[in-house]
């Protein structure tokens, strides 16, 4: 008999119902032989055999490959009930409409997309001027400028826009209650890694390191954001608590830079262009740039309600699709400069081209009298890893942002796409591997996604 998960013979394992409690999903054990002779064939259309692979597989992992607790489980909730409890944790709908190799056209063509205007959003920007997501069927489409994350994470609940430029998490915090009402949330696509500075006011040219920031006051762009996480972790790192040493404030990006100039605040770790735009203005000089914390990490992300795909799964396949695209273009340096004339403009980031290109370019000048030339500033990178997800949630509990026991791997595989970000970037000729969970080194220490909660302990100063 036919072992594969995805080929069309009837009588294999995988496309039996994996929500009926009678049926073993497994090719040995006893009674299994009998069982397959005795179930009748079933003639599936492609579209149904891959929607039956699919389930079968999530059901499978949910149980660890265990027939048994699979089947014990179906037994005292019913199938009907099991589908919709672990409909409710994985994305069921969004990989299916992954898994089809063809889809029909886009139920909805010119979807309305919400963006801050920054750099971290650049793909997703790009993508209206540069022709991204009408090459997908999605003519129409517009991105519509929001002034702060709340507004956002706002327009994104009520459904005001389909779909979202987020901080990486704000749809794990929406999916979670944190900070708002529960609504579950997908983020198929990471946009940006790196491109994020700590940029400090000009009196502050004689700063070492955080321990010569107690007292300072600081501004990030929302409490759910990497600016926050990072800001955190590096002042306790250099042993200065970010509850009681300093202050954290939340201030939208565009207002930065004035806040900056005015001395309300003095410094912050924030988003690009505005850390260039303060050396621009003459306000502040960038002090340290996210990736010398973390080499790599994620910021941004396309996100939308989980909603989205199941009712939409042909324009979320579509979108998903030009949004890979439009990032792997970013991706590549040649392209940068017709990028930042694409999304320099009023409508979009509305600031000087000079910054823009100082930004994606990584030519730039640093405010100390430096000319700093490094293009990994900012880079490009769609991969939702799992394991950043762990990392976030793990930061989001030290600091009394969630509480309680927290699923962590539950909650990553809800929310972040790995595995169809994986499929869409393999088809591209990408190499990606199969495991999305990977370690990393962040100031030094490293960061086991198995052991989030070792992880917590194992810090000095937090809130849990």
């Amino acid at each position: 008999m036919c072992t594969s998960p995805f080929c069309t013979c009837p009588n294999t394992k995988a496309f039996d119902d994996p929500f009926d409690p009678e049926v073993s999903l497994t090719h040995t054990g006893v009674g299994a032989e009998k069982a397959d002779e005795a179930r009748p064939v079933q003639a599936f259309s492609r579209e149904a055999a891959v929607s039956r692979a699919v389930e079968s597989a999530v059901v499978q992992a949910v149980f660890g490959g265990c027939d048994h607790s699979r089947r014990a489980f179906l037994q005292r909730v019913g199938g009907a009930a099991a589908l919709g409890i672990i409909g409710s944790i994985f994305p069921l709908d969004a990989i299916k409409a992954l898994a089809q190799e063809k889809s029909g056209p886009p139920e909805k063509k010119d979807l309305k997309i919400g963006f801050i205007p920054i750099t971290c959003g650049t793909p997703i920007i790009m993508a209206e001027p540069m022709g991204f997501y009408a090459k997908h069927g999605l003519a129409g489409t517009q991105v519509t400028k929001a002034a702060g994350w709340a507004m956002i994470r706002d327009w994104a609940v009520a459904k005001q826009v389909d779909c979202a430029h987020m901080l990486s998490p704000m749809p794990l915090a929406l999916t979670l209650g944190a900070g708002a009402e529960a609504t579950p949330f997908i983020m198929p696509a990471i946009e940006n890694i790196n491109g994020q500075a700590i940029t400090l006011h000009k009196d502050h040219k004689n700063v070492k390191g955080p321990q010569d920031m107690k007292g300072f006051t600081f501004c990030v762009p929302f409490d759910y954001s990497m600016h926050n996480m990072l800001l955190r972790y590096y002042l306790a790192e250099g042993g200065v608590d970010p509850d009681r040493d300093v202050k954290i404030r939340v201030v939208p990006p565009p207002e930065m830079v004035a806040n900056l100039k005015a001395k309300n605040i003095d410094g912050y770790l924030a988003p690009d262009p505005f850390n260039q735009r303060a050396v621009y203005e003459e306000a502040g000089f960038i002090f340290k740039l996210s990736k010398e914390l973390w080499p790599g990490h994620p910021c941004c992300g396309f996100a939308m309600p989980a909603e989205f795909a199941k009712t939409m799964p042909n324009s979320f396949k579509a979108v998903f699709n030009a949004i890979v695209d439009a990032t792997l273009y970013c991706s590549e340096a040649k392209n940068r400069k017709d990028i930042a004339a694409a999304v320099s403009p009023r409508n979009y980031l509305n600031q000087p081209l000079e910054v823009v290109e100082q930004v994606l370019l990584g030519q730039y000048p640093d405010g100390l009298g430096n000319n700093v030339n490094d293009p990994e500033r900012i880079d490009f990178n769609p991969m939702p890893w799992q394991s950043m997800a762990v990392w976030i949630l793990s930061q989001m509990k030290r600091w009394g942002y969630l509480k309680g026991e927290v699923n962590y791997k539950i909650v990553a595989e809800q929310v972040y796409l790995a595995a169809g970000c994986a499929d869409l970037l393999r088809a591209r000729g990408k190499s990606v591997p199969d495991n999305y969970y990977q370690k990393y080194k962040i100031m030094g220490k490293e960061f086991d996604p198995a052991d989030p909660e070792g992880y917590i302990a194992s810090f000095a100063i937090k809130r849990t």
